[in-house]
């Protein structure tokens, strides 16, 4: 009698020998917040992993409501990622305690019963216990059948593409859940990171069917806009997401106001225009990156080696108090505002939205994707009246959207990354996306590669069934974990320690190709290699974190 081992798929969940695991637990935007108190598909108290591609809102959103309501399993995320949801989560919560008072005001004068917040401050901080934070690219026993590895998705600090091993006996399942995949060139993060293979895929589709414009002149094209914008006397505001993008912007503006590149002499009168970052959450979000320049790109760590911090400028200012948040709309002086949130639906962007959406002279310049029912998609679109802080404002300024600052990849980058699998899918599973993007782009995995592509259906359980190698196979395709050899020794690694910082990034890159050479050989087993490989990125990590600080505190 042939042996079947089921692995069921439902929507973002997976269950394996009675072992229930969460991808991802974020927060509805837009047109469907309501659906963020509905009850969870399966029971929190029940679940016992919960594997965190990275800290966007609307992946980690809704961390403290699942351990609020009774998840007591381990959360496993990158460093970067946790370190992130410190910050993010209580903000989130902040927002949801202060909109919880308006509205409790209100409905005490209307008599209406009051509401709660979805989570407090104390729920997300008491959700941080259950995070168990590991690095790029180490191989995570969760228990003895499920094997897990974290990949560089190369969208936002710490996002990760999820490799997952399910063992049933000799046969070993694959899954892979892509997070949310970056475009190629990005600045400070590396690429997304190649997969070699997968029996199962479930992969985003956010512009599953749209293709970026102009990316290669982004950045001219947001300086022009500044220039042009100062010139007659206005404000240039970025709503942006404080995590990612407004780094990216730094890091982007970084170039030229410390005249790295230049655009028909635009340095000299960049020289004299202020940029703000008017965002709490972006100020601290910014020193967390600062802390993990070892996932910088190299162009980035360049910037490190020669003494240049890629996240510093003379002419960037962090604001921190309301008040100087209130004198930026007060002075008169023409300046660069970079707030959050990135849709315009909550924080400081509103007051700047406020007094500069009815002035001619300025330019509100929209870097990121906007969810359908936000304050941001209205604008995008053209709404020419739209409410502001309760307040009807006209919209008179000149609006730009520069997709091309997006951190998620499009249509073309989507198809190259799933090309570059050697042995593809069985099945692909299309997620997060607006309803057509994922259809289209299903159908468009489909029509290119011939591989089966669908896009779950809500409230649908999907059977994996892996049948016992040798036997009759239907669904479910077998693959099996090799043994794996590295040809490095600790003790070598330890003496080169005392070699300067370029030295070790080299022996660092050496020890991975060598690991990569000896991988079918059988001179160590696969625990020895684990220990070894995840010793050798901790001390990246720890050399590149020493020259960001000392740049710092120069």
């Amino acid at each position: 009698m042939r042996q079947i081992y089921e692995h069921k798929i439902f929507r973002r969940s997976k269950e394996f020998k009675d072992k229930k695991i969460l991808l991802d637990c974020g927060m509805f935007q837009g047109k469907d917040e309501d659906l963020n108190l509905e009850e969870f598909e399966i029971n929190p108290s029940e679940i016992d992993f919960l594997f965190l591609s990275h800290s966007h809102i609307d992946h980690s959103g809704r961390v403290p409501l699942l351990v609020k309501r009774g998840f007591k399993g381990i959360i496993y995320s990158t460093k970067p990622a946790y370190e992130l949801c410190q910050i993010m989560l209580v903000d989130s919560a902040h927002i949801q305690e202060t909109e919880a008072e308006w509205k409790n005001k209100k409905a005490k004068r209307t008599g209406r019963a009051l509401v709660e917040p979805m989570y407090t401050q104390q729920d997300a901080m008491d959700s941080f216990k259950y995070f168990k934070p590991v690095l790029y690219e180490q191989l995570v026993d969760v228990n003895e059948n499920i094997t897990i590895c974290f990949k560089d998705a190369g969208h936002i600090l710490g996002s990760a593409i999820i490799e997952m091993w399910f063992k049933d006996d000799d046969n070993t399942m694959k899954l892979v859940f892509s997070g949310d995949l970056g475009m190629d060139k990005e600045p400070l993060l590396k690429d997304p990171s190649i997969i070699d293979k997968a029996d199962y895929l479930i992969m985003e589709a956010t512009y599953g069917n749209r293709i970026h414009q102009n990316v290669e002149q982004r950045t001219e094209e947001l300086i022009e806009i500044i220039l042009q914008t100062i010139k007659r006397g206005g404000n240039v505001i970025i709503p942006s997401f404080a995590v990612g993008r407004t780094q990216q912007l730094i890091y982007e503006l970084n170039k030229y106001y410390d005249k790295k590149c230049k655009i028909n002499g635009s340095e000299n009168l960049l020289s004299k225009i202020q940029v703000y970052v008017d965002s709490p959450l972006a100020t601290k979000a910014t020193e967390i990156f600062k802390q993990n320049v070892n996932v910088f790109d190299e162009e980035a760590k360049e910037f490190l080696f020669n003494g240049d911090h890629p996240l510093q400028f003379e002419n960037l200012h962090f604001t921190q108090s309301a008040e100087e948040s209130k004198e930026l709309n007060i002075s008169r002086e023409p300046k660069v505002i970079i707030s959050a949130s990135g849709m315009c639906e909550a924080g400081r962007i509103k007051h700047h939205l406020k007094h500069n959406l009815w002035r001619k002279e300025s330019s509100i310049v929209f870097v990121g994707y906007q969810a359908e029912g936000t304050l941001g998609r209205k604008i995008v679109e053209g709404e020419k009246i739209v409410k502001v802080l309760g307040e009807e404002i006209r919209v008179a300024a000149e609006i730009h959207n520069l997709e091309g600052f997006s951190g998620h990849a499009d249509k073309l980058a989507l198809l190259k990354w799933l090309k570059g699998f050697k042995e593809k899918p069985k099945k692909v599973f299309v997620v997060h996306g607006e309803a057509q993007s994922k259809a289209d782009f299903a159908a468009e995995i489909t029509k290119e590669l011939g591989i089966n592509a669908i896009v779950p259906v809500y409230d649908h359980l999907y059977n994996i069934k892996t049948y016992k190698e040798n036997e009759e196979k239907t669904d479910g395709v077998v693959s099996q974990v090799e043994e794996i050899a590295l040809d490095i020794t600790p003790n070598k690694m330890s003496d080169n320690l005392l070699s300067d910082t370029e030295k070790l990034k080299n022996i660092f890159n050496e020890a991975i190709i060598s690991a990569e050479k000896y991988l079918n050989k059988e001179s160590l087993n696969l625990e020895d290699y684990k220990k070894i490989k995840n010793r050798i990125l901790e001390l990246e990590q720890d050399i590149l974190s020493l020259t960001s600080i000392s740049i710092n505190n120069k």
